[in-house]
């Protein structure tokens, strides 16, 4: 298929939170790089400390109406505002029904619907329990109107995700497409250290949104079932549907000029994007 161009990127993540903490004593606790933080409410059952999250603090956003939004929320705003800002674009550059939105995460709604449950909300929260939430503050935000999806799963969902937006550009339906991805891990750390072998530590939250327009290279996908890890550009350390955007980062920061091939592996699925932008955009200009 017809590979899109890369228009803007913006990447949050918590290596990032990490370096500014050490650095500045008022960063606060919600950046820290911990052990579970939910640790103590375990019986009988030890926690090895050294399974880290490198985690993200919650963003303040001016507006009352985000009082009660959640840190998912919070934080795929925050991606959308550094995408718009690596682009050196405006909000009203997004806004409009010609601008798709695909959302894809595989555990951002676990935080949300883990507070619903233990606090025994009510109506007002159980929306955020949803996983649609989260795309839908971005609309509202942003004025996004146009063709949407969401995908649940790790990074092969998010691979997917980019063929998909390919795919609405080639065919004329939108004239943009943004796909975003969250995954935050601290609120349910306990759970995932019961289940420390399944993932690659540490926990990296990330959030990020990719900009993407009509392109002229080539795009292609391939997805198998088992064989081995295949190893991301973006470090040690697991982002789940978030990883092939923070390697996509990195890719562009290396201002490599050929083409690129991002992968990941999600419930024994070994998927692959082979991507080859066209030459004016394969060192991640944003004009």
């Amino acid at each position: 298929m017809r590979a899109p161009a890369i228009r803007a990127l913006g990447v949050l993540s918590g290596e990032e939170a990490k370096s500014a903490q050490a650095k500045s004593a008022d960063w606060g606790s919600a950046g820290a790089i911990s052990g579970p933080p939910h640790a103590k409410s375990l019986k009988n059952e030890t926690v090895d400390s050294t399974l880290q999250i490198l985690a993200l603090p919650r963003p303040d956003r001016p507006g009352d109406r985000f009082r009660r939004a959640t840190r998912e929320c919070l934080l795929a705003l925050a991606a959308v505002d550094a995408m718009l800002e690596d682009g050196k674009a405006s909000r009203e550059a997004i806004a409009g029904e010609r601008t798709a939105l695909l959302y894809v995460t595989a555990a951002a709604y676990g935080a949300s619907n883990r507070a619903f449950i233990e606090r025994r909300g009510g109506v007002m929260h159980f929306a955020y329990t949803a996983p649609a939430v989260v795309p839908a503050e971005v609309a509202i935000e942003f004025g996004v109107v146009g063709p949407y999806g969401i995908l649940i799963g790790g990074a092969p969902a998010t691979l997917r995700a980019i063929g998909q937006a390919a795919r609405l550009l080639d065919a004329g339906t939108c004239d943009r497409a943004l796909v975003l991805a969250v995954e935050i891990f601290e609120e349910c750390a306990d759970l995932y250290a019961r289940h420390r072998r399944s993932y690659r530590w540490p926990l990296v939250e990330t959030a990020a949104c990719l900009w993407l327009e009509r392109g002229g290279g080539e795009l292609s996908f391939e997805s198998a079932r088992g064989g081995p890890r295949a190893a991301g550009v973006a470090g040690a350390g697991e982002r789940f549907a978030a990883g092939p955007l923070a390697d996509l980062r990195d890719w562009r920061a290396r201002a490599t000029a050929g083409p690129v091939e991002l992968s990941g592996r999600w419930r024994g699925e070994q998927a692959r994007l082979h991507w080859s932008p066209e030459k004016s955009h394969a060192r991640g200009s944003a004009a």
